[in-house]
């Protein structure tokens, strides 16, 4: 009688395993309220307000007084970048970001685009949305929105939209013009900081698919790496019918059988699906998995206590750019740990890292922005039903090569089985907006190009 049973039990898990195995699923629209207190009973007022930003001297000289007093470290003899950020180097930073920085220019910088921001689910959040300034006859510009992660901002995007929204001035072809929207998640940046637990990457992508509603677009395209990619995974995964097409250059996917086929795949590479580039990328597994480990030490302190470290880095600006910038340093390259610079200056200015360190630092945000890493992984990343869960809109991917890890081909189709694109990137790394937005634009444009076509 046990075997009957037990015999029954795994056809049955068979039998529904080949039923569900396929099965667009959706994740459940539901709504939130992140504002401080009890949700009003009035209607939440949809107004779109333009904004600007705004500095003053006094934020300014309160900067360069916390400056003046830092207080560091000797780094070790020859430890470049191996044990954080070198504080020799640092010296020069501190000393640009006081005497040579121009934080009201780079304020009119920010201010080039159009910002706005408009209350949902009782945040105010804050966006760009930047038009195109001449559109070929019978042409109507494509909807982008596009999504940051962490440490960045909407910022990273500011060289690639103009090769998006205005692409015959910069050498590209006008067959695709894009209206892009650049929205900051929730506490990150001007995008209000959330009151309540739980405002996660399914709750940030109902928002901005709230905003999109608001400013008018029933369907439209999406493109994200780090969070972003996994807010817009998220959109995809609740209005499926509104995303024309979803492309990325960063994937979270978790399954078992990659694990497995890592061990197995520098023998046997071939089998799993890896074509030589993957082997190069993925190998000596060694190597990559130490890299992981050794860059993953602020994911543990987020994930699981973020106010606490969020005391020191919002009130020490020093401290913050520190923390930052050696993600920009070893993100863009994980050999840039060997350079007494760490690289920084080879792929960024000073003036670009430093308004995106200026960005958390005036608005105070950096503890807010730590937290999306509780929400998120907090209770453990395969707790979160959408990781399961596949998405079935049409998918592009750019896959660059100094990634933090990278994901084949093969892996990519198994969570999105309508990927259309898979790009193997010449160069770059995980900032690839703000480091190669030509690059990235065009296998954006090459992407939209294949759905549209479809």
């Amino acid at each position: 009688m046990l075997l009957e049973i037990l015999l029954a039990s795994v056809l049955g898990f068979v039998i529904y395993w080949f039923i569900s195995k396929d099965k667009e699923e959706t994740l459940p629209l539901e709504d939130g309220w992140w504002g401080p207190g009890v949700r009003p009973t009035a209607g939440e007022d949809e107004s779109i307000c333009p904004f600007k930003v705004e500095t003053s001297d006094e934020e300014i000289n309160d900067l360069h007084q916390r400056i003046e007093k830092v207080r560091l470290a000797p780094p070790l003899e020859d430890s470049r970048f191996h044990y954080g950020f070198n504080s020799n180097y640092l010296k020069k930073v501190i000393s640009y970001w006081r005497n040579g920085f121009d934080w009201r220019k780079q304020v009119e910088i920010l201010n080039k685009y159009p910002h706005f921001k408009t209350k949902i689910e009782g945040l105010d959040i804050h966006f760009i949305h930047v038009k195109p300034p001449q559109l070929p006859s019978g042409h109507t510009p494509k909807p982008l929105l596009m999504v940051h992660g962490w440490p960045g901002s909407f910022y990273e995007f500011y060289k690639i939209i103009p090769l998006l929204t205005d692409p015959k001035n910069h050498g590209l072809s006008d067959e695709h013009v894009f209206e892009v929207i650049c929205p900051s998640i929730p506490g990150y940046g001007f995008s209000e900081a959330p009151s309540k637990k739980g405002c996660n990457s399914v709750a940030t992508a109902r928002i901005f698919y709230k905003l999109m509603l608001r400013l008018g677009f029933q369907q439209f395209y999406i493109q994200g790496g780090d969070w972003g990619a996994l807010i817009c995974t998220n959109m995809a995964q609740l209005v499926p019918s509104h995303v024309k097409g979803l492309h990325l250059n960063m994937a979270l996917i978790l399954r078992n059988f990659y694990t497995i086929s890592l061990l197995l795949g520098r023998r046997f590479g071939g089998l799993f699906g890896y074509t030589e580039r993957d082997m190069e990328l993925l190998y000596p597994f060694k190597k990559v998995f130490y890299s992981l480990v050794r860059e993953s030490g602020y994911m543990h302190i987020q994930c699981t206590k973020p106010d606490t470290v969020g005391c020191a880095l919002n009130d020490s600006p020093v401290g913050l750019a520190a923390y930052i910038l050696e993600k920009f340093s070893t993100w863009t390259n994980s050999e840039f740990r060997d350079l007494e610079d760490g690289g920084l200056e080879r792929k960024f200015s000073l003036d670009d890292l430093l308004t995106g360190i200026m960005l958390y630092w005036t608005t105070g945000t950096i503890t807010s922005s730590q937290r999306f890493y509780k929400e998120n992984l907090g209770q453990g990343f395969m707790a979160n039903k959408h990781e399961m869960m596949k998405v079935y809109v049409p998918t592009g991917f750019a896959a660059f090569p100094y990634e933090l890890m990278h994901f084949p081909e093969k892996w990519v189709k198994s969570k999105y089985p309508k990927l259309l694109s898979y790009s193997y990137m010449p160069r770059g790394g995980h900032f690839a907006a703000f480091e190669e937005p030509e690059l990235l634009a065009q296998d954006i444009r090459k992407f939209v190009g294949l759905v549209e076509r479809q």
